[in-house]
């Protein structure tokens, strides 16, 4: 890293690059979180997307078994190169019937990064620390960002504008200087970071990490639909809309898909936060297969590959233009 990340949890410290690879329902499994953390960035996946069949064992348990036991595998043989640790999402909505059962198995596993949403609860917080986990909670304003961090949040994910699935509308420029104002602890900037010189970008301005997901949807490895990928490789900043249609909550997702389902993306009804359901037996699960989400900085993405490959791109690019900044300012 380009500055030393000595004043972060440890959990956070020695990435090859400081990125997070946020949590995408649906498409993050264990295969795309693997790897992940094998090219040297966090991992995540939302413990909802570990679905079993009714009267089966929970999915859930299995995946983080194949996680650990695939990522302790790669250590011993790369002891120079270990992976970096891996990351749960936990939607802590109370619609989430499933959040008490997942905390527990989490904590269980020892999972060392749990990332919450949609609601800060101690108890929560609680369970992460139990077995040594840190905990960052997702946030889109400097009042959720205070709410989160009295409640016992560890460091807190600024989820600004640009943000691909449910985002907020303020600038990263705002929104995390008005936290740096009081807040000191670990801060990872969402909404488009989609390459090396936004990654610096977000260092510069104050953020610890950068998080990013929509550039692996379009991976070998990415459980997304062939003709998904093929979109966000398609597809640009203007071709993102901004809508609480779907989920009750706004967010960001592909014109191109909501054109695909028989509407019109620029005339689009609203919906409330009511309207949000977790639950495993919510009634349309087919809108999130068929309405796909997507942050603004799709643009950098140019082909569908491997996981790996987007980490070394943006390795590339974050190392290069620090270097060339420093040589500027030297």
């Amino acid at each position: 890293m380009a500055r030393s990340d000595s004043h972060l949890p440890k959990a956070l410290q020695g990435l090859r690059i400081p990125l997070i690879a946020s949590p995408l329902f649906i498409i993050s499994v264990p295969k795309l979180v693997i790897a992940q953390c094998k090219a040297g960035i966090v991992g995540s996946f939302p413990a909802l997307n570990a679905r079993e069949a009714e009267g089966e064992p929970p999915l859930l348990d299995a995946w983080l078994t194949e996680i650990k036991e695939e990522l302790d595998r790669h250590n011993q043989s790369n002891p120079d190169q270990p992976a970096a640790p891996y990351a749960i999402n936990q939607i802590v909505h109370r619609s989430n019937t499933r959040l008490e059962r997942d905390l527990e198995i989490a904590a269980k596993h020892e999972v060392p990064i749990w990332i919450t949403s949609l609601g800060a609860r101690v108890e929560v917080n609680e369970a992460a620390h139990s077995c040594g986990g840190i905990v960052l909670h997702d946030i889109i304003n400097n009042k959720f960002a205070r709410k989160a961090v009295e409640k016992g949040a560890d460091g807190l994910v600024a989820v600004a504008a640009g943000a691909g699935g449910h985002a907020g509308q303020q600038s990263p420029f705002a929104l995390v200087r008005e936290i740096r104002e009081w807040y000191e602890g670990p801060i990872a900037l969402s909404g488009s970071i989609a390459t090396g010189e936004s990654l610096l970008a977000a260092r510069a301005m104050g953020a610890d990490l950068g998080y990013t997901g929509s550039p692996f949807i379009a991976t070998d490895e990415a459980n997304a639909d062939q003709a998904y990928k093929d979109m966000i490789v398609e597809s640009g900043a203007d071709d993102i809309v901004y809508s609480s249609l779907f989920t009750g909550v706004c967010g960001n997702y592909l014109k191109g898909s909501v054109k695909n389902a028989g509407m019109d993306p620029d005339n689009l009804p609203t919906a409330d936060a009511s309207s949000m359901n977790f639950g495993t037996d919510r009634e349309k699960p087919k809108a999130w297969k068929t309405i796909w989400g997507s942050g603004q900085g799709i643009g950098a993405i140019k082909s569908v590959g491997p996981a790996g490959a987007i980490v070394d791109r943006m390795a590339t690019e974050y190392f290069a233009a620090g270097k060339k900044l420093a040589a500027e300012f030297s």
